[in-house]
């Protein structure tokens, strides 16, 4: 599906000025483009190839221009592709920790051909690709050595924290630190009181090592809210027990009890010059590309 027009051209593209887009998030595939029109990366490699490259060409972004895929985890909506991607892109390299690379192997079916490509990283120490300073930090989730990451873009930065049952320690010093945050807003809780799901699967969404509900999100990023936060990227809703409109209106709701004005995403000229920009990623299309 073709995405939004930029919201600004390349022609009016400034040296401090850098994109994102996402191409799907939820448990149906996961991948996003962030960096420049000239040089980025991939966060996972869940979602077809064809509709990631495609996507990206439709938007002025060459394959060549990405770099490199990092992972935050092993499960298949976050890996699915990954070795589709460097088996047709060979210049790209794959960055995750080596306990990571070594879970998706034994967890799935994909070929062990993917360590030519991998560079490995560590939690907590800094490398750089694409013109940007990634760190990755410890997530609470049942993958293997789940990870979300601060992306530091000159003086900006950009946080990725998906895939998280409760909020570690580690992820609060980088998520207070966000001037971009990309974060998972699961379930509603009384949705998934009331749903369908076995309550063994209730269960494990609940958990520690599970995902986050709408309201604990809300409420942690309301709490911890700065004057240098300009979006909030909701990500990884859940498809049975979340609806867009539920997840943005308790984001919403938290931040304005702060005494925040907060705008919907769309750079409509009513929304602008809010405090805060709130933006639910579609599940299964790409999204409007945000030069930021």
């Amino acid at each position: 599906m073709k995405s939004a027009a930029p919201e600004t051209s390349r022609e009016g593209e400034r040296p401090t000025d850098f994109i994102f887009m996402s191409f799907g998030s939820g448990s149906s595939g996961n991948s996003a483009y962030l960096g420049t029109f000239k040089s980025g990366i991939l966060i996972d490699a869940g979602v077809d190839i064809d509709h990631v490259f495609d996507d990206l060409q439709r938007n002025g972004v060459s394959p060549q221009s990405v770099k490199g895929v990092i992972l935050t985890h092993d499960h298949q909506d976050h890996v699915r592709y990954v070795y589709a991607y460097v088996r047709k892109y060979k210049h790209l390299r794959v960055f995750c920790t080596p306990k990571l690379l070594l879970g998706l192997l034994r967890r799935h079916s994909i070929s062990s051909r993917l360590k030519e490509f991998h560079d490995p990283i560590y939690k907590e120490i800094p490398f750089k690709l694409a013109g940007m300073t990634i760190t990755a930090f410890d997530t609470s989730h049942d993958g293997t050595d789940n990870m979300g990451f601060n992306i530091v873009i000159g003086e900006r930065n950009f946080v990725v924290a998906t895939d998280m049952g409760v909020i570690t320690s580690r992820a609060e010093f980088y998520m207070q630190q966000a001037h971009y945050l990309m974060v998972e807003s699961n379930y509603d809780s009384e949705m998934l009181r009331c749903g369908t799901y076995p309550e063994y699967l209730k269960n494990r969404v609940r958990g520690e090592r599970g995902h986050l509900d709408n309201a604990v999100t809300a409420q942690f990023v309301a709490s911890h809210y700065h004057e240098g936060l300009r979006y909030v990227f909701l990500c990884h809703l859940s498809n049975d027990n979340n609806r867009p409109e539920i997840a943005c209106y308790a984001m919403t709701r938290a931040l304005q009890d702060q005494g925040l004005t907060v705008g919907d995403g769309s750079n409509a000229p009513d929304q602008r010059g809010r405090d805060v920009q709130v933006y639910a990623l579609p599940r299964f299309t790409t999204s409007q590309m945000f030069v930021l």
